[in-house]
């Protein structure tokens, strides 16, 4: 198996991305409850938008890929993709 492994950070987040032979995963510790955060994809950029009280902000980062699959789950979000 070929696993590469990139880093980010920047604003208190994390941004992790692996990628295989057969495809790909990011994954972004946003930090906050799931249902605060709302994930979309398009084309090849992944769009963040992190709802508190009155208050979102939003932020977008450049996939390896077109997205197949988007989980949140305690407050990190995995976004996966094939080759």
């Amino acid at each position: 198996m070929n696993l590469r492994q990139t880093r980010s950070a920047g604003a208190g987040a994390l941004v992790r991305r692996y990628e295989y032979e057969d495809g790909w995963t990011v994954a972004a510790d946003v930090g906050v409850d799931d249902e605060a955060i709302d994930v979309d994809t398009v084309g090849e950029t992944a769009i963040l938008v992190v709802t508190r009280g009155e208050e979102s902000a939003e932020s977008e980062f450049d996939l390896p890929g077109p997205a197949t699959d988007v989980t949140v789950e305690n407050g990190i979000v995995t976004i996966g993709g094939s080759r």
